[in-house]
């Protein structure tokens, strides 16, 4: 046991404690007194860098692989640690490794593979590691997917050394498991039944996973594993309990924290330029150098510094001079530790149209080639990274750094259990003091001698443009505008994401390492937000309020307030919810609502940025119906804040030039909605038909006219509006501002006479709105009953594989206590077996959910089941159903036992304790900006929950979920991929072929056969040419597999067939017009605190 005390932040009520068992396993034990839940985390120091493949936990967020470690982590209610930690250890020391779930888990891996593929980030992190030096462990495919798992198998069986009925030669442990480890989907469809080889996955799955067991007994090393666990036993307890558990996890004698020390980027790889297509349309471009591993320099951090640095956004800055260019929208910089004994620091740039290539009218562009300002971007890096190597580093840079970092940890608060926990574990491997276990990765020292800044100067070094790469993101067609057409571009194996590299040339590079002789570049200054005064009047009281209190209410605002009592931290929050009639009145009304606040976010980047380096922030965006403001941080400087952002927003001169780069951005976002992940458009249809005001993204494109707009639902041409001017912003907003009505809330080390001079400063300046309060609530479309609605929409991105299902049940109003109840603890019970059968059983795909979906103005409420997958929308919508017909009898069958179970997880969920003063404010934020004001519901809800028996849960079920139901309120939304895929052989078709060879007499042995294909019908029919080669038969029997291939489809594949007992809609427009608002009375509660009367 570690005998040093910890060193924790003095908000810090637990108790700590560093063991190391007898195996060489690591824990931190932490006795949490007031913790409600409890957690673990285990970290392997061993990644996908260490590993042939990558196996992924099917059991949701609970494990994920990173370079060079793998984390295992969960989180539960206090009593249930001891049980779970029991579990969680068998786990380490006795896995299953069941050969029934390799075909499973296979599958599960290609389908989060294939989630990804069409993502950009992912696209070009595997990108710049397939782009390293030659045999570099950093080029491996980290994520994995089906045919990377398999090759190795693969490759064996095509040489001949596999068999089929048994084992590989060279392994005895492979054998199929004689029963499943899970139970089997209760509505198997024919695509879900597996018989036992497939599920192993023939001869390949058992190879696969031979060489996966044979790498987990030699990778997963007790002397590896750091562990950390949360609960409310004693440290001796937890010290006991941890021995017991996790002593027989075995030492296999290998090297704690294996390294690589070797950097990916070599002589070829460096001094290059990287040309990257995009699936989206941005422009981006990021530079990556080479850089020493930083956790061994945690005492001063030097990548930090220079990324305090070069990422600044004040004036003089990088940022601040490219944007006043229009080159950018943003640019940040950072370290980024790529494995143990290697690091990259990176500055990422979002350009402009603009800041990629100069824009020129046609005839110039006869006249003259395009202007490529990106390398204008790459060059004022440089110049600043020169300027850096120049200038004297005044003794406040690293001085202010090191005072926020200790302010910051001094007063941190807790988070979730589960997420510091994991935290922990990763920071165990950090070369650190024990006793700095908690402090060192978050505390920045001050230069105390002038090592600190020599290790800054030594990373300086390395910033040069001969040791860096440079990455240049933007679609075929904008690269296509800046290069010949005849260039030869290349493709990443696993991604096919296009490519072409050059060399800088050397009058470029001697540009880039010439002094900075650009005067706009200087240092920043002192940060005058920086906080002094950080002291809290902690005055203990009894019983904390649960609830702020209404303290000042016109006919303008209403304000509510609460002094901190429970967290004691200098720190408050600020709200302002600004509700106008005219925000969102038409959809260009909308649009100029969301540029206006772009516009104030982007003229307040130079000042604010100072106040979020010294942990002052805040948020300014459009919503529905208008304005939202929020202002969090150090309570010192708050008010300096909060009075800037609403002097901006009321005297802010619209700049035409910012308002046309604005204008752009938001344009490419919209756009580019349409080509992100399938299911966030059947989510975003979905609530757009639910909502009564909304105005889709469609609408909003035709606000901004380019050349040419393309509606993403159809092949049409979109008919665009004139132009928004910055004159035609400002006159809205003026209008806006003159009719509004606030809802505000202050909370934190605040009193309330300051809470009223903040409302005094909101106040100042806005006219009255002419609706009241409620009418300005958004409001739900309601689904009538006995409905059962389907949208189809194909997919815009013809390269996205996957379909998307939204599936929508109406329960009601959330004013009916009853309802709202029983309703959460209904979807609460249905919700893993969601998860269980149609993920985990029936393999649909990666992305699964089932949770509770509140519609607009969070006055109704349903259930929504997503569903992504390769499979067509229309056979997951049948699959679904299936999986909610087969419930009945579950909940039928439920125990009162099970049922009080289920009853209890829901109340603790509801008792959870806010960890910190921030999640305490965002559950008050949420009742008064919907207007609600039933701040104690969670503590009604749980109440009443006590009494909700079985026939209640039952009851609902069947009058609202149950498919058979005539009183249930459904909408479905279907978005169906567009993309081709190779033809399959169902099961039925290889049948029905058999029967063909039987009766032409044709000798074969199906067992042999069957096991030796995959399904593809291309595979099936070349397998087939060659064995029926001498037939009379032959060709007649050949021909007859494509037919077969349409007559009997895999299930799920080719087109739905529509059904006789749906509405499909046919315009949304016209669909949302046909039905009824929701209703809203107002407050729920009315709470008498104000003393007098109102005015």
């Amino acid at each position: 046991m570690f005998k040093k005390t910890i060193q924790k932040s003095e908000q810090d009520d637990r108790d700590y404690r560093l063991i190391r068992l007898e195996n060489g396993l690591q824990a931190t034990l932490i006795h949490d007194a007031n913790a409600d839940k409890a957690a673990a985390s285990l970290d392997v120091a061993v990644g996908h860098l260490y590993d042939p493949y990558l196996a992924k936990n099917n059991g949701g967020s609970n494990a994920y692989t990173s370079t060079s470690n793998t984390n295992y982590y969960f989180t539960v209610a206090t009593p249930a640690l001891e049980g779970a930690l029991e579990r969680f250890a068998g786990f380490f020391h006795s896995p299953l490794f069941a050969p029934s779930c390799t075909t499973r888990e296979l599958n599960a891996v290609d389908s989060e593979h294939k989630k990804n593929h069409q993502t950009d980030i992912w696209r070009i992190f595997q990108l710049n590691k397939h782009l390293s030096k030659e045999g570099h462990p950093w080029s491996k495919f980290g994520s994995g997917s089906k045919d990377s798992l398999s090759k190795a198998a693969k490759l064996l069986k095509e040489a001949g050394l596999l068999i089929e009925d048994g084992v590989s030669p060279r392994s005895t442990a492979a054998t199929p498991s004689p029963t499943p480890p899970r139970t089997s989907s209760p509505t198997p469809s024919t695509a879900s039944t597996n018989n036992g080889n497939e599920a192993d996955g023939g001869a390949i799955g058992r190879e696969t996973r031979r060489r996966l067991v044979e790498w987990w007994s030699h990778e997963y090393c007790a002397s590896r594993m750091r562990l950390c666990v949360i609960g409310k036993e004693s440290l001796e307890e937890l010290s006991e309990l941890t021995s017991k558990l996790f002593s027989p996890i075995p030492n296999r004698g290998r090297d704690a924290l294996p390294m690589i020390p070797d950097h990916p980027f070599g002589p070829n790889e460096k001094g290059t330029l990287v040309f990257v297509q995009t699936v989206m349309a941005f422009h981006a471009l990021e530079i990556s150098f080479p850089l020493a591993w930083q956790p061994p320099l945690w005492r001063h951090k030097p990548g930090n510094f220079l990324s305090h640095l070069l990422g600044h956004e004040g004036a003089g800055s990088l940022h601040s001079h490219l944007k006043k260019k229009g080159w950018i929208t943003s640019l940040s910089s950072g370290p980024q530790n790529l494995a143990r004994e290697f690091a990259t620091f990176k500055v990422t740039v979002h350009l402009t149209e603009n800041g990629f290539r100069m824009s020129f009218d046609a005839n110039m562009i006869r006249a003259h080639p395009p202007l490529e300002h990106y390398r204008d971007v790459i060059h004022a890096i440089f110049q600043y990274l020169s300027l850096l190597r120049a200038s004297k580093f005044d003794a406040f840079h690293q001085r202010e750094i090191a005072r926020v970092s200790d302010i910051k940890f001094r007063f941190k608060e807790k988070r979730r259990p589960d997420e510091y926990a994991t935290s922990l574990t990763e920071y165990m491997s950090w070369p650190t003091p024990k006793e700095l276990l908690l402090k060192a990765p978050e505390v920045t020292w001050d230069w105390d001698s002038a090592a600190g800044e020599n290790e800054v100067r030594k990373c300086l070094e390395t910033l040069r443009i001969t040791e860096g790469r440079v990455v240049l993101m933007a679609t075929a067609h904008e690269h296509s505008k800046i290069a010949s057409s005849d260039l030869t571009w290349e493709k990443e194996p696993w991604y096919g994401t296009k490519y072409r590299v050059e060399r800088f040339d050397e009058q470029f590079i001697n540009e880039a390492e010439a002094p900075n002789a650009n005067k706009e570049l200087f240092l920043p200054g002192p940060n005058e937000f920086i906080p002094t005064d950080l002291e809290v009047d902690k005055r203990i009281v009894t019983q904390p309020l649960k609830r702020p209190h209404l303290i000042r209410e016109t006919s303008l605002s209403t304000l509510w307030h609460k002094k901190d009592d429970r967290f004691f931290v200098p720190k408050a929050h600020v709200v302002l919810d600004i509700r106008s009639p005219v925000g969102n009145q038409t959809a260009r009304a909308a649009v100029m609502t969301k540029l206006f606040a772009d516009i104030v976010n982007d003229h307040l980047t130079e000042y604010s940025y100072a106040a979020d380096l010294a942990g002052l922030s805040y948020n300014f965006m459009s919503q529905t119906n208008g304005l939202y403001v929020s202002i969090h941080g150090y309570n010192d400087k708050l008010s300096v804040l909060v009075r800037k952002v609403l002097e901006t927003m009321k005297g802010l001169s619209v700049d035409p030039q910012r308002l046309s780069v604005i204008k752009e951005q938001n344009q490419r976002e919209w756009r580019n909605f349409f080509l992100g992940q399938s299911y966030t458009l059947s989510d975003y249809f979905g609530r757009y038909l639910l909502t009564a005001d909304q105005w889709s993204l469609e609408e909003k494109l035709k606000e901004l006219p380019c050349k040419r707009a393309i509606s993403k639902t159809s092949r049409d041409v979109l008919k665009v509006s004139v132009a928004i001017s910055a004159d035609e912003v400002q006159a809205h907003v003026k209008q806006l501002l003159s009719q509004v009505n606030l809802r505000m809330l202050v909370t934190g080390n605040i009193y309330k006479d300051e809470a009223l001079k903040i409302a005094d400063i909101a106040e100042d300046g806005l006219g009255i709105s002419s609706l009241s309060a409620v009418e300005l609530n958004e409001r739900a479309l309601l689904l009538p009953q006995g409905s059962n609605y389907v949208w189809t929409c194909p997919i815009p991105n013809p390269n996205q594989a996957n379909s998307s299902l939204t599936y929508y049940i109406h329960f009601g109003p959330i004013v009916d206590q009853r309802l709202r109840v029983v309703s959460s603890l209904l979807t609460q019970i249905l919700s893993e077996p969601a998860f269980n059968v149609l993920r985990t059983q029936e393999q649909l795909g990666y992305v699964v959910h089932c949770a509770p979906w509140m519609l607009a103005g969070s006055g109704e409420k349903g259930m929504r089941i997503v569903v992504q997958s390769e499979k067509t929308p229309g056979y997951l919508e049948e699959r679904v159903e299936s999986f909610l017909k087969s419930m009945k009898s579950t909940i039928e069958n439920m125990s009162e036992a099970e049922v009080a179970e289920q009853r209890s997880g829901l109340e603790r969920k509801w008792l959870e304790k806010d960890k910190n003063l921030a999640d305490e404010t965002s559950y008050f934020v949420n009742h008064i900006t919907t207007g609600h004001w039933d701040f104690l519901r969670r503590e009604s809800d749980a109440q009443f929950l006590r009494s909700v028996t079985k026939n209640d849960i039952l009851d609902l079920f069947l009058s609202h979920i149950h498919p058979s139901s005539t009183t249930r309120s459904k909408l479905s939304v279907h978005m169906i991929s567009q993309k081709t895929r190779s033809k399959k052989i169902s099961v039925a078709a290889s049948q029905a072929f058999e029967t063909l060879l039987r009766e032409a007499g044709v000798e074969f042995d199906a067992e042999t056969w069957n096991k030796s294909l995959e399904g593809d019908a291309t595979n099936f029919t070349n397998y087939w040419r060659q064995i029926l080669e001498m037939e009379p038969n032959a060709a007649r029997l050949l021909n007859a597999i494509s037919e077969l291939v349409e007559q009997y489809p895999v299930p799920g594949e080719g087109k739905d067939i529509p059904r006789s007992d749906v509405t499909y809609i046919t315009d949304l427009k016209t669909f949302k017009a046909s039905l009824a608002k929701s209703a809203d009375s107002g407050p729920m509660i009315e709470w008498g605190d104000l003393p007098v009367s109102r005015c």
